[in-house]
């Protein structure tokens, strides 16, 4: 079983906590938070969906599956802009999903979106890595719930520059049916909507940071210097 009771998680989303694997650096463990559990989680939902079997509301089981299915459908390419999901681990804080660990050239932890945004602002570079994600994102109809800036990771190059985005989280539908099962014009037209709204997002945030609003702590590393020491 793997310890991570004593370890400190670098980052945290909605969900889940993340942790850097305490023998492997180059891969991640996302456990759940122990104070939301599946049972919150399914008692926010409203009818119907409120209706659904817990297992359908683990981040963790719809992440594999999903990301197992678009590399079955896509191949490799699908690795490009999708993180990579290695299965299940025991650990003392529960079923862990190990996963890549997305880290710039210089051994670092890769920053969110959001982060990369509040610190660098929306730069030129920054605006052509987002049309790549969401070229991607519709050529390929990747299923995912709303894209949200702090579940895509920037990864950096040495000097700085973009290598690409990353989304690690929100993948898979909100539907109760799997969403590999409707019509090809279903597919584009809710892909669309989810990358208008990624879009929306993105410049209500840009605005919020030339105001001066400091972000909220979800998928802000909780650590900038220690990261690059474990992966040495």
């Amino acid at each position: 079983m793997l310890k991570l009771s004593h370890e400190k998680p670098f980052a945290q989303g909605g969900n889940r906590l993340c942790f850097v694997h305490p023998e492997d650096p180059s891969l991640c463990v996302k456990v759940r938070r122990p104070d939301f559990t599946l049972e919150d989680l399914r008692r926010k939902k409203g009818f119907p969906r409120n209706l659904r079997p817990l297992s359908s509301f683990d981040d963790n089981l719809e992440e594999l599956r999903v990301v197992q299915h678009l590399a079955e459908r896509c191949g490799e390419i699908v690795f490009r802009h999708v993180y990579r999901c290695e299965g299940f681990i025991d650990t003392d804080l529960g079923k862990g999903l190990v996963t890549e660990l997305v880290r710039d050239e210089d051994s670092k932890i890769s920053l969110s979106l959001k982060q990369y945004i509040w610190e660098y602002g929306y730069t030129a570079a920054c605006q052509t890595a987002v049309e790549e994600l969401t070229s991607f994102w519709q050529k390929y109809l990747i299923p995912s719930r709303d894209l949200l800036t702090h579940n895509v990771l920037v990864q950096r190059s040495a000097d700085g520059g973009i290598i690409r985005l990353v989304v690690i989280d929100g993948l898979g539908s909100p539907h109760i049916m799997p969403f590999e099962i409707f019509p090809e014009f279903y597919k584009r037209q809710y892909v669309a909507k989810k990358v208008r709204r990624f879009y929306g997002r993105i410049n209500e945030f840009v605005e919020n940071c030339q105001q001066g609003k400091r972000p909220s702590q979800l998928g802000i590393l909780f650590y900038r210097d220690q990261d690059s020491q474990k992966a040495e």
